[in-house]
């Protein structure tokens, strides 16, 4: 060890001499605690952004994982049998270190999805910014996956892979593709949806419409999924479809939002570009993968004087929009007008400055009609009427539709649907005790306006207020084209927040997404129905 500069010295491990080995192995072990210190300072309730990965230095942090990367290869290759040993030993202590640093609603809800999935995935170690929503969330998914239920557990996990598949998402659709496996399902359904059974094969035409054009859903396509005899589904089997469907379609946008990337023991979770998103990762540091130079963050002081005046500016316009509410409050007429507005100016959002990519064969096998995507709800002159959540909403129909059909459910995605909406810290970026009611309104929103969705006790108007170019562009594409998220995207909103924040907002825009899927295929049920 050089007391000089704080590094490892890695030379005594080439020594023939054990005991030289064992001195450089022992002064190895303290750089690496020391190291663990410097960022996790202590063991009593650390941030959770420090439990995920965005540290306060990531040079620290740089030089932490290059040198658990290099004790992993000692691990593995050294051909001397004690710096093996050691080199596991310490790597099996940060493990441990890390575990102890949870704090006790951490540690359970880990313990617990451990338990029921058999794995702690990113998609979860990302999520416990949020511990009360991440609770809320594996209760639901493992009441979907896993509970008694209308469909048999295979099928579920089928149309699991073709809900993200419709994405391009292979993190999600390896991890059911596995799962699907574990529980029985024809291996040779994955060669492609069309070995997989008529009733399935089936559902893609309600597969792809819900993913990227819910507002052309009818009555007709669910009589034709209804009516089809013997391959003909019951309406309570239908129900858990759609709920399936549109929880990996938001889990997808999710995936890309935050950049998720597969584990390290994953094929694509050991490389330098995780295939999720372009260059960003929220757990890449629970991976051990990241470029130093990507992983700046707010606390080292490098952020531009303009991001500081970018949350003064929002928090001005917030003040002054609850102003103007108090003062005044527009006509019908005037709001009626202002969503319409606010509509066609959400058509002109362009999702993603990136070419078309085309799906690999290993995610479009799982899908028919490839070519089948995202567009405007409204272009070229064509009119689709407005959805007006006061003739037809989750809280007073799509809700009750659901739990007489598939008991409980509808009562968990409730619940879900409302801790994301309602789950507040009052923090904006450095400023604490402040009511964000009003942006996180307005993200939802501007959600459901994309898809056409009206709350006539809304002011539209608000919306351009609260909600700048770049921030619209990244909520556009997290929402209807996940596929196409990028690191700038990320980057480029609201610079001044932490990244927990910003996982609020893709938690935001996964539970809007999910509602306005469900609000267009409920809505054809009940109309069916009557």
């Amino acid at each position: 060890m050089d007391d000089r500069d704080g590094e490892a010295r890695w030379d005594g491990l080439c020594s023939r001499d054990v005991g030289a080995r064992a001195l450089a192995l022992e002064n190895l072990g303290q750089a690496v605690l020391k190291k663990m210190e410097q960022i996790c300072p202590g063991k009593e309730n650390p941030p959770p952004e420090r439990l995920v990965g965005f540290l306060p230095s990531s040079a620290t942090q740089g030089t932490l994982n290059e040198m658990l990367a290099r004790l992993l290869m000692l691990s593995k290759r050294c051909p001397f049998r004690d710096v093996k040993e050691k080199s596991e030993s310490i790597l099996i202590g940060v493990q441990i270190l890390q575990v102890g640093n949870e704090d006790a609603q951490m540690h359970t809800l880990f313990e617990e999805t451990f338990a029921t999935l058999g794995r702690l995935d990113n998609i979860t170690l990302v999520m416990v910014f949020h511990p009360q929503y991440l609770e809320s969330f594996l209760k639901t998914q493992h009441y979907l996956l896993q509970m008694d239920g209308p469909l048999p557990l295979h099928y579920r996990h089928y149309i699991g892979i073709m809900a993200a598949a419709r994405h391009q998402c292979s993190y999600l659709v390896n991890l059911h593709v596995n799962d699907f496996l574990h529980v029985g399902g024809d291996p040779k359904w994955l060669n492609g949806l069309e070995n997989a059974p008529q009733k399935i094969q089936n559902l893609g035409d309600l597969n792809k419409i819900l993913a990227h054009r819910p507002w052309l859903i009818t009555k007709e396509h669910i009589e034709q999924l209804l009516k089809t005899e013997e391959h003909s589904w019951s309406l309570a089997e239908l129900i858990h479809a759609v709920v399936l469907l549109t929880h990996y379609h938001s889990l997808a946008s999710f995936t890309f939002g935050c950049g998720i990337s597969p584990e390290i023991h994953c094929d694509g979770g050991h490389t330098f570009r995780p295939p999720s998103v372009s260059n960003c990762c929220i757990c890449d540091i629970t991976n051990g993968n990241h470029g130093v130079e990507e992983m700046q963050v707010s606390l080292s002081g490098s952020i531009p004087t303009e991001s500081f005046c970018e949350v003064e500016a929002l928090m001005e316009k917030m003040k002054q929009l609850q102003e103007c509410r108090d003062e005044e409050e527009a006509s019908k007429e005037e709001m009626a007008t202002r969503f319409e507005r606010e509509k066609r100016e959400s058509m002109l959002v362009c999702c993603s400055e990136d070419e078309e990519s085309a799906p690999t064969r290993d995610v479009s096998r799982h899908f028919e009609d490839t070519s089948y995507g995202y567009k405007d709800f409204s272009r070229h002159g064509m009119h689709v009427p407005t959805f007006c959540v006061q003739d037809y909403s989750w809280e007073d129909h799509g809700y009750s539709l659901v739990n007489r059909l598939y008991p409980d459910v509808g009562q968990l995605i409730d619940e879900k649907f409302h801790i994301a909406y309602d789950l507040t810290y009052n923090t904006m970026a450095m400023h604490k005790d402040v009511d964000t009611s009003m942006l996180r309104r307005a993200i939802w929103n501007y959600i459901h306006c994309m898809f056409g969705i009206r709350y006539d006790d809304y002011d539209y108007g608000e919306i351009n207020q609260l909600l700048d170019c770049s921030f619209k562009v990244y909520i556009k594409t997290v929402v209807c084209t996940p596929e196409k998220t990028t690191k700038r995207m990320y980057d480029g909103f609201w610079r001044q927040f932490e990244h927990s924040e910003k996982v609020h907002v893709n938690l935001l825009l996964v539970e809007a997404r999910m509602q306005a899927e469900l609000l267009y295929a409920l809505r054809a049920i009940t109309r069916y129905m009557t």
